[in-house]
């Protein structure tokens, strides 16, 4: 079995040494034992590990590219260059259009490289999770970009015209709007932060379910169930398991996409005179 394999098994079984039988994933995979300064608000658990790694490695790309940039760039530097210009391109001049959009690429390829990144880490061995598959850092950038779409919207249009704009769109009759402000708000308030961290953790948890079943129900057919009729559902999972891994390649780097999209539209929604 791939050393990928046994890692994501060894990571699925954590805490249920002892115990026989198939271990099937559950919530509890996202809440490792703690590492350091356990019961603690600075506790450090396996996953806390994963973000630190993560991000040490994306700063020293972007080190390492910055420091060796070249005029004709290498390969390296083409692959970092193509991701920047894809955010600025693809999705902030694409939805902000150009003038409004060199004030937001910042943020938006933060958004992006940082969710790409710690996505990323669910299918690398000997990480196999998510760093986003525990809501608080998606929480975080959900914030990040709720209070930017505030912020730029009450600067240009000032809190009145802000709220008169997104929560009584004109064209509607007037007793529809008993109706819809009270939606409009919510949406303003809640939907669209909530939107943004339950979609990219939802995501996360769902692949990483999915990656341990795979696995560890081939290592439970083929290891645990040697000699027995079982052996040849083994046969089945592990080409499963190798293609959920490609598919939460793929769905690692659409999250990363779509998060960064939708926060580009909502700052741009804010920006527009009339919704």
């Amino acid at each position: 079995m791939s050393t990928y394999a046994t890692s994501v098994i060894l990571a699925a079984t954590e805490g249920h040494e002892g115990e026989g039988g198939f271990h099937t994933p559950s919530i509890s995979d996202f809440f490792p034992p703690a590492i350091l300064f356990e019961d603690t608000i600075f506790q450090i658990d396996r996953i806390w590990i994963i973000r630190i790694i993560a991000t040490l490695v994306l700063l020293s790309i972007f080190v390492v590219a910055a420091r060796n940039a070249k005029v004709v760039p290498g390969r390296f530097q083409s692959a970092v260059e193509y991701l920047l210009d894809f955010v600025r391109v693809q999705i902030g001049e694409e939805i902000l259009g150009k003038d409004n959009a060199k004030r937001f690429v910042p943020m938006l390829t933060t958004i992006f490289l940082t969710i790409l990144a710690f996505n990323v880490t669910g299918i690398i061995p000997g990480l196999n999770l998510a760093s986003t598959s525990r809501i608080g850092l998606p929480l975080i950038l959900a914030l990040w970009v709720f209070a930017t779409y505030w912020a730029v919207g009450i600067r240009k249009h000032g809190l009145g015209g802000y709220l008169k704009a997104n929560l009584f769109p004109p064209g509607v009759p007037w007793p529809i709007y008993f109706i819809l402000t009270p939606i409009e708000l919510l949406q303003l308030l809640i939907i669209r932060p909530g939107s943004l961290m339950v979609r990219l953790t939802a995501n996360m948890i769902a692949g990483h379910i999915m990656l341990v079943l795979c696995f560890a129900a081939t290592q439970f057919f083929i290891v645990d169930s040697a000699g027995s009729g079982l052996m040849a559902f083994g046969v089945l999972t592990i080409p499963a398991g190798i293609f959920v891994t490609l598919f939460e390649v793929l769905v690692a780097f659409l999250q990363a996409y779509i998060f960064a999209l939708l926060a580009a539209v909502y700052i741009n929604m804010s920006l527009e005179e009339e919704h």
